[in-house]
């Protein structure tokens, strides 16, 4: 039986530094996209900081996404 990303994703944040720091780099991205989004007239550094930040953040989904790739095909690999 293949395991859904979630069950995953908690078996990486246990066994992989990697994959750990990836997650915690990830939210502190969000956190600060937070309190971007709370400034009522953000200056255009600011702006341009939010789009850098949501690249970056993208960018980490798609390396978190990989890892569990990999994993899924190191243990549940088919064989014929």
């Amino acid at each position: 039986m293949e395991l859904a990303d979630p069950e995953i994703q908690n078996i990486l944040v246990d066994e992989s530094d990697e994959f750990l720091g990836l997650i915690r780099q990830h939210a502190g991205f969000e956190s600060r996209l937070e309190e971007l989004a709370q400034k009522p007239a953000p200056t255009e550094e600011e702006w341009i900081e939010e789009i850098q930040l949501k690249k970056h953040k993208l960018a980490l989904k798609d390396q978190m996404a990989a890892l569990i790739r990999n994993y899924r095909r190191e243990n549940f690999a088919v064989t014929h």
